[in-house]
């Protein structure tokens, strides 16, 4: 398991499976921060239009974790965030159980909002981590 943590952001890439419980119970946040968007996000059971038991996920870790913390201090630039947190899982990933979780707390649900979304999708451009179908 790999953890970096710095000022207001987490990282963790970790075969172990997500435990959202936790994660949600660990949520600190300051008297200012008016909005917590998560995303969960999960195995579909078809990939490219074949049924499929699972995601094998491979990653380049120390690539992951800059390419991670590029995109943690670009969100910090563009939108309020007191917190980011994320959490990736890597080897095989059964259909239905989340692969990826993300928290992003800000001031307001707009700004959360676009922020978590902003995020994943520069996650998907520029994060060295592959995906592979498991039959």
């Amino acid at each position: 398991m790999l953890n970096t943590s710095l000022v207001n952001r987490h990282l963790t890439i970790t075969t172990e499976p997500i435990d959202e419980g936790a994660l949600l119970c660990a949520r600190t946040m300051s008297v200012g921060m008016g909005a917590v968007v998560y995303f969960l996000g999960v195995v579909r059971g078809n990939e490219d239009g074949k049924t499929i038991s699972a995601i094998e996920y491979e990653a380049f870790e120390k690539m992951v974790t800059h390419q991670f913390n590029v995109l943690f201090a670009e969100m910090e630039k563009r939108w309020p965030i007191e917190s980011v947190r994320l959490v990736h899982r890597i080897g095989v990933v059964k259909v239905n159980e989340p692969s990826l979780w993300v928290e992003v707390i800000a001031p307001h649900r707009g700004e959360a909002f676009a922020a978590c979304q902003w995020l994943i999708d520069g996650m998907k451009r520029v994060v060295p981590i592959w995906k592979k179908p498991v039959a």
